[in-house]
């Protein structure tokens, strides 16, 4: 039997708590539902393309696929990663028009899955985060601190990152005349 899940990509309501990977950004705790995670992969070096806005950093060939790398930092309007010896691309799936695509994701590191009773998430506070609200699904409790569960559809809306490219290209090439 399949767990059932919601459009987030963490298992649900059957045993009311969910599995997430965690990881870090600048000394943040984040967390992404397992079930959005195709795989974790070593940062290499990234094939860079003209004209993408700041966050799309460069694609990679993954088993024959190109699939673009978003620097989550410069997603969030906090400047650019800085590759470190831990810095790894977690390769997501997300629905877009055309379907499932696969983005890579650039952390500084990946820690562990956590499981995460659904009792114990809190919704994103309406100040004092340095990210934009709709990016976040909710705060998760662990203990004493907190940690900040992504909503994937927002985060990496495919839609929204090719649109966005399209028209920082069309601004370039308006410049550029």
């Amino acid at each position: 039997m399949q767990p059932r899940h919601d459009n987030n990509g963490s298992p649900g309501a059957e045993t009311g708590k969910e599995q997430y990977l965690t990881f870090n950004l600048r000394g943040e705790l984040f967390a992404i539902g397992i079930l959005s995670i195709r795989e974790i992969i070593e940062y290499a070096q990234l094939t860079q393309v003209p004209m993408m806005p700041p966050y799309i950093r460069g694609v990679i060939n993954l088993r024959g696929s190109v699939v673009p790398v978003v620097d989550l930092l410069a997603r969030f309007g906090q400047g650019l990663t800085e590759p470190k010896r831990r810095t790894c691309v977690v390769i997501v799936e997300v629905d877009g028009e055309d379907g499932i695509q696969q983005l890579g994701v650039l952390v500084d590191a990946v820690n562990e899955v956590l499981e995460i009773p659904a009792a114990d998430v809190e919704p994103p506070p309406s100040f004092g985060v340095r990210i934009r609200n709709e990016f976040i699904r909710g705060m998760g409790k662990l203990g004493e601190r907190f940690v900040i569960l992504l909503d994937v559809a927002r985060s990496f809306a495919v839609d929204e990152l090719a649109g966005l490219a399209s028209v920082d290209a069309t601004e370039s090439e308006t410049l550029a005349a």
